[in-house]
């Protein structure tokens, strides 16, 4: 027993050695990140790059080297720094020969996130669906959830717990004439009130086939969307942004990035050449003129400049990253939201 607790307790130490070494070199070896965030300008036709110097505080500069006072920064990037520049009262009357408002620019304007740690989470398999044409304002919470089975759509009433026969067949009926073969390989929905509008979810059908579901009255809506030849979506997301172009985003079995517009429904293939959300961090700040999208991989962050009519490369630039880690075991990842041992 004596010898059974002293191999216990040698393995234990060597557990922890391996843990905490590694730990702490990262630790007391950590430096700053030398990464700087970056932003396409139409202005400019460069990305501006502002980050941290040694010695220098903030500093500000495009892709050739030259450098930018903040003030020269705010009129660089307009889009981004439309507040500021509106309270100095130097917000352009047009951008690069085309005229623009400050009502437009809030329109078109918006931000998207996307991180490896909420793709590999796991998820309960319950779903509410808004009122999309509600007729008020603000948008409500609903009393009950679905769940998607190999037999059809169940709508369960939060409070009595139990399936809503009626609503369930309807809704099952409406997917089963366009074409959905149940169950769902994939869902993506926004399930919040803090929106201006629903659009309700993405759905990839047992198949494979892509489907927009809303409900709109308190009847289905469903639409079966045509995907290009050779795609085989794999992750989806749904969008909501205020000027309601687009509908949602979408990545193939290869992890090319599409855009889906909204109305039209056409699947456009972006200037982005790859995007794993499994594994990469993706962050888009969009204009009326151009988006900028930073992939973040394990070794770089890569930035895109897209048009934002047709979704074509502009400009790309790439920052290589460092990292201080050195081999060991590991409890948690920015991959994932568990707590398991790795190495």
């Amino acid at each position: 027993m004596k010898r059974f607790s002293q191999i216990f307790l040698y393995i234990t130490i060597a557990l922890l050695i391996i843990w905490q070494l590694p730990w702490c070199y990262s630790f007391f070896a950590a430096k700053p990140s030398k990464v700087p965030f970056s932003m396409y300008s139409c202005v400019l036709g460069d990305f501006l790059s502002m980050g941290n110097e040694d010695g220098k505080g903030v500093v500000r500069r495009d892709q050739s080297g030259n450098v930018y006072t903040q003030e020269q920064t705010d009129s660089i990037l307009p889009f981004f720094y439309m507040r500021q520049l509106m309270a100095d009262e130097r917000f352009p009357d047009s951008i690069n020969g085309v005229a623009v408002t400050p009502r437009e620019v809030q329109l078109t304007n918006f931000s998207f996130r996307s991180a490896a740690s909420d793709i590999n989470a796991s998820k309960i398999e319950l779903y509410p669906l808004l009122e999309s044409m509600s007729g008020r304002v603000d948008l409500i919470m609903p009393d009950d959830v679905f769940r998607i089975t190999s037999k059809g759509i169940e709508f369960i009433g939060m409070k009595t717990n139990t399936v809503d026969a009626d609503k369930s067949q309807l809704f099952t009926e409406a997917m089963v004439k366009k074409g959905f073969k149940f169950p769902a390989r994939r869902l993506a929905g926004n399930p919040t009130t803090r929106k201006e509008y629903d659009e309700g979810y993405l759905i990839l059908d047992n198949e494979g086939k892509l489907f927009h579901l809303k409900q709109t009255k308190g009847r289905p809506y469903v639409r079966a969307i045509s995907l290009p030849e050779g795609l085989n979506a794999k992750h989806l997301f749904i969008t909501e942004f205020k000027d309601r172009k687009t509908l949602g985003f979408l990545t193939d079995m290869d992890n090319n990035f599409y855009v889906l517009n909204n109305k039209t429904y056409d699947v456009v293939k972006t200037g982005v050449p790859s995007f794993n959300p499994e594994e990469d961090a993706l962050s888009i700040f969009g204009n009326m003129f151009d988006w900028t999208v930073c992939v973040k991989t394990a070794d770089a962050d890569e930035y895109y400049a897209l048009d934002a009519d047709d979704y074509s490369l502009i400009k790309s630039i790439s920052f290589p990253r460092k990292s201080n880690s050195i081999p060991g075991l590991h409890f948690t990842s920015s991959q994932d939201k568990y707590v398991k041992p790795r190495f």
